[in-house]
């Protein structure tokens, strides 16, 4: 099953069943315990939110999952300025979206690949960027979550 993530930014991901204890040779439910049933059918997703425990590490895997072929990311440092910039404008205007911001970029891609090498470092790589765009471009850190989802927005844009 595949990570899908929807427009307010959740992810819907797989979860691995529960194993509560093996069943006896023939498999009878009640030598397996009152729990069985309850356990088959417990649900075999769950949605994350930005900020969520997990959220950034399964955002990074659906995002392999679009480009499974993608060669290994090279961030350069133009792409992280262009992408310290775009997380600015996005988190600061909310009137702009970011296709808009997107379009105002000179190399949209590098940018892309900027916020994938910061998305793959985890919660600490976000909040470091956060910090990072605070810095250069002013104002206090985006929250990780918002980054995160700011992120998330941008690479679902540029796989459209």
């Amino acid at each position: 099953m595949e990570i899908v993530r929807n427009a307010d930014g959740s992810l819907v991901v797989p979860v691995a069943p529960q194993r509560h204890g093996a069943a006896s040779e023939s498999g009878d439910a009640a030598a397996r315990g009152p729990d069985a049933d309850a356990a088959a059918s417990a649900p075999t997703t769950r949605v994350l939110h930005p900020g969520e425990g997990g959220y950034d590490e399964a955002l990074a895997e659906w995002d392999l999952q679009q480009n499974p072929d993608r060669e290994p990311l090279v961030s350069t440092a133009t792409g992280r300025e262009e992408a310290l910039a775009l997380v600015h404008a996005v988190a600061t205007s909310p009137d702009q979206g970011v296709a808009q911001v997107l379009d105002g970029l000179d190399d949209p891609e590098a940018c892309g690949e900027a916020l994938r090498f910061v998305l793959i470092g985890g919660v600490h790589a976000v909040e470091d960027f956060a910090t990072e765009v605070a810095a250069q471009k002013g104002g206090d850190p985006i929250p990780a979550h918002q980054m995160t989802k700011i992120i998330g927005e941008v690479l679902a844009k540029l796989d459209q």
